[in-house]
């Protein structure tokens, strides 16, 4: 947002400006927003002055140059006059005539447009045989506008001598401030606003112009070619006021030296009278206008506006040029048969000003913010219009806007007359309420001792209206203020004005007892170095993932939260699982050059099977997941089935914890988008021996999802919930054990058993006959299962590893014989075990 201190002079707010540059730039800096640059116009137009044509004859030695002599008033030096005292200068401009106000490069000068490339400095030269001080300038060249068809022509008023800066404002100070601090502040993207918040934070009463707090009667006449003008807006909601007001009498004409001048200073690009005006009351009030040729949408002199939604395929044309097809919810403004204009962005073509211009339609409307954001950006068009109108403008200074830009216009265009009244059509406009707040309540957050009348004048010096009873401050925002609902803005708002640097500096008292750590975050963190010693990498991938990645892990892609304003194509869905992310990242590394390795993540997913019952808002599920890869070399080393290398993880992980993981086959279809990726048959659900909970699964994938994200065939991974995790840990009382003082034993056991029997069910009933004798005789032990086959006779053989000692004392022979053959008797009776 750039502002013109010129500019504020201008429009009589001096006592804002009147402190050194660079002290406004470290005031705006602290109380209103980051400044990014500071741009001095004046040495650009150094040396350049406004002189007057006295004589223009053909030049002697070429058609389309003219030979002029100029009056300067004698103020360049170093340069050859006359015996008049006037200069010789040779011009090509069509327009150059005898008796016109120019403006004058001499020599020394550089061409304005130059200033910001390879600077072109003038100097006397021989132009065919008659010598040129310097060149007669043209808009294009003072860099106030595009037209270089002929030189600009000076108001007469202006004395021969004056410096083309002094005359029209050129020597200024430009300060740029970063568009995002007024994020939430609509009022200052225009000129009023921010002159308003700089007045206010100096503890400057400032004072709106009067046409700004009470809208301009507009006297209007008629014109025969004009029938009237109707509007029907058809989507109330998304443009909750629209007006509109006929002019008549139009000559379209280059804009005043002066309002070009201005707009250039601020960076926008003079076009012609009628679109800098509204350019210029855009920059004034920060309220977007929009004119239309009144003849281009009116038929038989009746103009009716439509303001709805566009229809399947309609098309617009641009004033850029560009056609697009607006999305189904944008803003459409239509004449009776035809899109003129994508209401809030860009005008159309098909109605814009042009030199045969004689009646215009000003608009000034108001649309919905979020529709103008989402338009702009399905098309990519960000327009000046665009950058204020979804800052939230106030639908409450659009009449004043309108009547003031319909008295500018004639004002710029004598001939000009407003035609009937101006058109409103709103909805129920609610006004600022009146927020109730005491002294007490902003002194108690900003540590400060204001009285109340401080307070009051802090806040009318920015036209709040105050009115106070005893402590207690009713504090009305003026219409231009959408930000102040509750009390709490009204403290920031009296912290602003003074400045938050001026508030007392205290360090916040503070206990010495250390904050008790998060056992989540421990145990989290306990989680990632157990599997990092395990050898696994960690991951932090996005919690957004494309639609495909879904599609292809077997996940239903309408069971995820979609989001409505992506980032980019690929972060379309909340994932519903950490699974799909892991396994997108194995190709990329196995074609990197890693022939295998371990990744995890832990992470928040969401779905719709959980939301929040109280809010219905989308419930964050905790999960832990990691997957194996090895390519077809790297696995030859590993005997089994991937399965039983990502159940290794697990297993560790379990030790690490002192728990006991369990292993049941899946018996049954399962709908949760945890399982989808899966294969039902070569996976397995995770729980926790002696509790009920289910952490999750564990297995290889399907055949499918491997094809789709190229994975190497030994692949497997799991999922679990570390919450599940943490409360088996917690559920599992564990005790402190002594390392043992007498020697352990080791023995291993072996059983045949039906083909159809699961080995979890041998070492279940294994644990339990342990557990059993451990309490009877004091033993400690430890189970490990050592492998498992198929016979030649189709018999399913399995062996165990038993480890087993005593806290006391040194175990027998005979004790350890004693318990294997309990072990072979149970087996044998409860699953038809025969021991090996």
């Amino acid at each position: 947002m750039k502002i013109s201190l010129n500019g504020f002079r201008q429009l009589g707010y001096e006592k804002a400006v009147s402190k050194p540059v660079d002290e406004l730039v470290k005031i705006i800096g602290a109380q209103l927003g980051e400044v990014e640059e500071v741009i001095s116009t004046g040495d650009k137009y150094d040396k350049i002055l406004i002189a007057k044509v006295v004589t223009c004859v053909k030049h002697p030695n070429a058609d389309k140059l003219s030979l002029c002599t100029i009056d300067d008033g004698g103020k360049a030096k170093n340069v050859k006059r006359d015996d008049n005292g006037h200069v010789q200068v040779v011009c090509g401009a069509p327009n150059v005539r005898e008796g016109l106000t120019v403006v004058w490069l001499p020599p020394g000068a550089t061409v304005p447009s130059t200033w910001d490339k390879e600077r072109f400095q003038l100097e006397a030269r021989e132009l065919r045989g008659e010598v040129s001080n310097g060149m007669l300038a043209s808009p294009q060249e003072l860099a106030i506008g595009d037209s270089h068809a002929g030189i600009l022509e000076v108001d007469k008023d202006v004395a021969p001598g004056t410096t083309f800066a002094e005359a029209y404002n050129m020597d200024d100070q430009i300060i740029d401030i970063e568009n995002k601090m007024f994020t939430h502040r609509p009022d200052c993207f225009g000129q009023l606003g921010v002159a308003r918040e700089l007045a206010g934070v100096q503890d400057i009463p400032f004072r709106s112009p009067n046409w700004y707090l009470k809208p301009l009667d507009l006297e209007n006449t008629g014109d025969p070619g004009v029938k009237g003008l109707k509007v029907d807006v058809e989507i109330p909601l998304l443009v909750p006021r629209y007006q509109a007001v006929v002019v008549s009498g139009i000559k379209v004409a280059p804009s005043p030296v002066w309002l070009q001048a201005y707009l250039s200073r601020l960076g926008m690009k003079p076009i012609n009278n009628i679109v800098d005006m509204t350019n210029f009351m855009m920059a004034l009030t920060g309220q977007p206008l929009h004119a239309f040729d009144f003849d281009k949408v009116a038929k038989d002199g009746q103009a009716h506006l439509v303001i709805r939604n566009p229809n399947k395929g309609e098309k617009l044309t641009l004033l850029d040029g560009k056609t697009i097809e607006p999305r189904k919810d944008a803003i459409l403004i239509a004449d009776h048969d035809k899109a003129i204009a994508l209401g809030g962005v860009m005008g159309g073509n098909n109605s814009e000003i042009d030199d045969s211009t004689t009646r215009i339609i000003i608009e000034s409307a108001n649309f919905d913010m979020y529709n103008i954001r989402k338009t702009s950006m399905a098309h990519g068009l960000f327009t000046d219009a665009v950058t204020r109108f979804n800052k939230g403008q106030s639908p409450w200074q659009t009449e004043a806007v309108l009547a003031k830009a319909a008295e500018m216009t004639k004002e710029l265009v004598p001939s000009a007359h407003v035609v009937g009244k101006p058109v409103d059509i709103k909805k129920h406009l609610a006004k600022n309420p009146t927020v109730q707040v005491s002294a007490s309540f902003i002194n108690d957050r900003l540590a400060l001792k204001l009285k109340v009348p401080e307070i009051k004048r802090r806040l009318e010096n920015v036209e709040f209206q105050v009115e106070h009873h005893g402590d207690l401050l009713d504090v009305t925002a003026p219409f231009w203020r959408t930000d102040i609902e509750i009390a709490e803005d009204v403290v920031e708002e009296i912290g602003r004005l003074i400045g938050y640097d001026h508030l007392p500096m205290t360090l916040p008292v503070r206990d010495l007892k250390p904050a008790q750590p998060d056992p989540e975050l421990s145990f989290k963190k306990r989680l990632r170095d157990t599997l990092a010693k395990a050898g696994a990498n960690e991951l932090l991938t996005y919690s957004f993932v494309h639609e495909n990645l879904l599609t292809k892990t077997g996940q239903d892609p309408k069971l995820a939260f979609q989001l409505s304003n992506a980032l980019s194509p690929d972060l379309q869905y909340y994932r519903m699982s950490l699974m799909p992310s892991l396994l997108d990242k194995v190709h990329g590394n196995i074609k990197a050059g890693y022939d295998q390795f371990a990744m995890f993540e832990i992470n928040k997913t969401h779905n719709k099977l959980h939301k929040d019952d109280d809010h219905g808002l989308p419930t964050e599920i905790g999960m832990l997941a990691l997957v194996f890869a090895a390519n077809d070399k790297a696995a030859k080393q590993y005997a089994g089935a991937p399965f039983y290398h990502a159940r290794k993880y697990l297993d560790y992980l379990a030790e690490q914890l002192g728990l006991t993981f369990t292993y049941t086959p899946i018996s049954k279809e399962l709908d949760y988008p945890v399982m989808q990726p899966y294969e039902y048959s070569r996976s397995a659900l995770v729980g926790v021996a002696g509790t009920k909970i289910t952490l999750g699964v564990v297995g290889e994938f399907k055949a499918s999802v491997r094809k789709d994200l190229k994975l190497p065939a030994f692949t497997a991974g799991f999922e679990i919930g570390p919450k599940e995790l943490m409360e088996a840990l917690e559920a599992s009382a564990q005790e402190y054990r002594p390392l043992a003082k007498y020697p352990r034993t080791n023995q291993d056991i072996s059983f045949k058993v039906a083909p159809d029997l699961a080995y979890g069910a041998v070492l279940d009933l294994a644990s339990n006959v342990l557990t059993s004798a451990a309490k009877e005789h004091g033993y400690q032990w430890s189970l490990e299962p050592l492998d498992i086959y198929l016979s030649d006779t189709g018999a399913k053989h399995g062996s165990l590893r038993l480890t087993l000692w005593h806290n006391d004392r040194t175990l027998t022979t005979a004790e350890v014989s004693s318990l294997l053959d309990v072990l072979a008797g149970e087996a044998k009776s409860k699953l038809k075990a025969e021991r090996i």
